[in-house]
């Protein structure tokens, strides 16, 4: 097996990772066995891997209240994760952040976030800190098309594009913002069309076809470390779940989310890639899923058996004293 081969299969494994994880998180959610609310992003794991495997770990991340995936695809700690959506203080956030407000600033997530559009303004901040610093860095911010159209938005890619800062705009278009079709809501087909309007170059790709997404972004991001500004990536893909665990769906119909189960599924795509090119064999494609099985349910106990915080720790970590 090839380096590349190698590679390969490690990008699958990643992708079935954040489909198991979403798949048991979803069930965790439906036991009452975690708190608050969960959106989970899968049929988008080609999309997250594909982008993320172009990074390296001191590269900045921001994500959405969908950001699961993003969060695997960049490293981290599934022990961790499953604790922090537990709420439990062994958790990334120390069970404060829950589902929608991770963060690991060690491998350069610089955060979930629950405010639609939130991460734009982060990432241009980090993209501000890498040129003053004279780092080839590069910041990737992922939003949704619903968040397209916010203000911040307009905000961010102008002064991106002014400054020409190392930052890769990855719009995840699911069709949907909340219960909203992209198709009624934004005033353009191609979101990532808009770029033009910055001077910032963009491209839409099958957000479903994780070669395809890894070869847009490694384009970009090689732009962004030369100091060739930033670039804004469309990935058209789609959710399998509701925007939220419990939604009632009552803004599509069955038979659009079975077509895109049954015809674009981006991990049983991937894997029929593999497959195809005889990387993927039936045994090792079974020992992947049940590696990533036995993992999770390791993460899982992790999680059960630790603490919850206590109440006088409510505001730790909250506020901080000027050293001056």
């Amino acid at each position: 097996m090839t380096n590349q081969d190698q590679d390969y299969i490690s990008y699958y494994r990643t992708m079935v990772t954040i489909r198991k994880f979403e798949t048991l998180a979803g069930e965790l959610f439906a036991a009452a066995r975690i708190p608050g609310f969960i959106h989970l992003s899968i049929g988008q794991e080609a999309s997250a891997v594909g982008v993320c495997s172009c990074l390296r770990k001191d590269d900045y991340l921001t994500t959405t209240h969908r950001g699961h995936g993003h969060m695997i695809a960049k490293g981290a700690d599934l022990k961790k994760m499953v604790a922090e959506i537990f709420g439990k203080k062994t958790g990334y956030c120390k069970g404060k952040g829950g589902s929608m407000h991770i963060a690991d600033f060690s491998l350069g997530i610089l955060g979930a976030n629950g405010v639609v559009a939130g991460g734009l303004p982060i990432v241009t901040g980090a993209g501000v800190s890498i040129k003053m610093r004279k780092t080839d860095q590069v910041g990737v911010c992922f939003f949704g098309d619903g968040a397209a159209n916010r203000g911040t938005v307009h905000e961010a890619m102008n002064m991106a594009s002014i400054w020409k800062l190392p930052i890769v705009f990855v719009i995840e278009n699911n069709h949907y913002a909340s219960t909203t079709p992209q198709n009624y809501a934004c005033s353009v087909n191609d979101i990532y069309s808009r770029s033009a309007s910055y001077n910032i170059p963009g491209t839409a790709v099958d957000g479903n076809n994780f070669l395809k997404v890894r070869e847009v972004t490694l384009k970009a991001v090689q732009r962004a470390r030369k100091g060739e500004g930033p670039s804004v990536i469309e990935n058209k893909t789609y959710r399998f779940r509701g925007h939220f665990e419990g939604d009632p769906q009552k803004y599509r119909t069955e038979s659009e989310v079975d077509a895109w189960k049954n015809k674009n599924d981006p991990v049983k795509r991937f894997a029929d890639y593999l497959a195809r090119k005889k990387i993927l064999t039936k045994e090792l494609n079974q020992q992947i899923w049940h590696e990533v099985e036995t993992e999770l349910k390791k993460a899982v106990a992790f999680a059960e058996q630790s603490p919850y915080p206590e109440p006088q720790e409510a505001l730790d970590d909250l506020f901080t004293i000027p050293s001056c």
